[in-house]
């Protein structure tokens, strides 16, 4: 007899089945037991009377891993209960199997989890994931994925892995570092982004790319972050700003509406917004735009643009010379009626770049630009940013070579997946909706990460720990 999911129960009253699952709870009515059982797919509520099951039912424990062949009946209707799932039928046990028994759990698995201190949640991951909620979050990143991914391909885009091994380039925040065992004090860096591989792709005649793509920042301790996170990356060329933007829109409002249909969008097409204006009005560039803050399934996306390209840092006031840093990557391009300031190096301070960002309810979710696809550009941002023509070459030498080899005008936009995860999902953090979260102080509490290593493999890659 073949296995048949708890979901499928309903569609079978008056059938004999297998069904395999965890015990969640033992409730004993006299001669009559009963207990629900679980699996992927929903609970069924189990009885078992006096008979060869019987013993074994008696000894059951929440958790334990049980195989139940029975017969699906209708309840009896003082007992049929609309309000869950299988509420309608139960199933007669004649014979129980026990494949695994299971220690008492340290929390409730029954409750949605929220009561539970986080870090024994994640130090016991693998058991609080068996929870209905976070089983649902997990389900809807794999559907919303899923549309993704058949949403792009319709439109012609490829999906292409770039690499998790690259190069260390300062671009922002701090770079995870890989230490070379073949070339002894080298080091591979782990991807804070995609961004250059995407543009080397344009270069390469892609055209339309997108990846669900892994990414990596040694950043300092912050609640809502995660060193490991996940983004919907892509690019297109021979593209402009107003494109990309029309693209992403509609994408969103396709994953609301076949996701989330009980949600609501405040205003199509999205509100736009300049820097400067949001700054004025909102005093951020991340604008919560809700009528109502209250009403949790109302969403408010806007498009905030023309950012300033570069901010001081320094300069006569701190006794030393102006400074310039990029405001979101050094990558994007100026506004088309600013290219010629920046090429000059001159009002360095007014000058906007290309940078597109989606906001929603108070969040950013997504940002993107058009790219400097000329080396003369990019090479002049590096140049105002304070880098050296040795470092320029060290840092970005193949990225220029590759824009001097006929790169076609791109431009795209990466989306933090799981901040919309949450958001859709109703959840407060990003980690309800990632399976193996690390906390906000980076650790892993289940594998007890970051750990020591053996002293052999330190000395393997000739690395000595100070």
């Amino acid at each position: 007899m073949e296995r048949a999911m708890i979901e499928t129960l309903s569609k079978r009253v008056g059938e004999e089945v297998k069904i395999m699952g965890w015990v969640t709870g033992r409730r004993d009515h006299g001669k009559l037991i009963f207990f629900d059982l679980r699996d992927a797919s929903g609970t069924v509520q189990v009885v078992v009377a006096p008979g060869p099951a019987h013993p074994l039912a008696d000894k059951l424990r929440p958790e334990w891993v049980v195989e139940v062949i029975g017969q699906i009946n209708a309840r009896p209707g003082k007992m049929f209960n609309s309000e869950i799932q299988n509420g309608e039928i139960e199933m007669a046990v004649k014979e129980i199997k026990i494949l695994n028994e299971a220690e008492t759990p340290p929390f409730n698995l029954a409750s949605d989890g929220r009561e539970i201190g986080e870090e024994t949640r994640l130090k016991y991951r693998y058991l609080d994931l068996r929870r209905s909620r976070l089983q649902k979050n997990l389900g809807l990143r794999h559907r919303m994925i899923k549309l993704i991914r058949g949403y792009l391909d319709e439109r012609n885009f490829l999906e292409i892995e770039t690499p998790i091994l690259t190069k260390s380039t300062p671009e922002g925040a701090r770079d995870y570092l890989v230490p070379s065992r073949l070339y002894s004090g080298q080091f591979y860096a782990l991807p804070q982004s995609p961004q250059q591989y995407k543009q080397l792709l344009m270069v390469a005649g892609i055209e339309k790319y997108f990846q669900i793509a892994r990414c990596f920042r040694d950043e300092d301790t912050r609640g809502d972050r995660q060193p490991e996170f996940t983004q919907l990356d892509l690019e297109m060329a021979f593209i402009d700003q107003e494109a990309v933007m029309i693209l992403n829109e509609a994408l969103l409002i396709e994953l609301v509406k076949t996701l989330t249909p009980k949600k609501k969008i405040q205003q199509t097409p999205f509100p736009r917004l300049t820097y400067a204006e949001a700054m004025s009005k909102y005093n951020t560039d991340r604008p919560d735009l809700r009528e109502s803050k209250e009403n949790p399934d109302l969403l408010a996306f806007c498009w905030v643009t023309d950012f300033p390209f570069f901010s001081a840092e320094g300069g006569p006031a701190s006794g030393g010379e102006t400074r310039w840093t990029f405001t979101h990557n050094p990558f994007s391009a100026p506004k088309p009626e600013h290219l010629d300031h920046l090429l000059k190096k001159e009002g360095i301070g007014e000058i906007l770049t290309s940078q597109y960002d989606i906001v929603l309810n108070g969040f950013e979710i997504g940002g993107g630009s058009i790219r400097s696809h000329q080396p003369a550009t990019l090479r002049a941002v590096f140049e105002i940013l304070g880098y050296s023509t040795e470092q320029i070459e060290n840092n970005f030498g193949h990225l220029l070579r590759a824009l001097a080899a006929g790169a076609p005008p791109h431009g795209g936009i990466a989306w933090g997946l799981d901040r919309l995860l949450a958001i859709f999902a109703d959840e407060p953090n990003i980690r309800e909706v990632i399976a193996f979260p690390k906390t906000g102080e980076g650790k892993d509490l289940m594998m007890n990460a970051p750990a020591p290593v053996d002293p052999e493999q330190l000395k393997e890659l000739k690395i000595k720990i100070g």
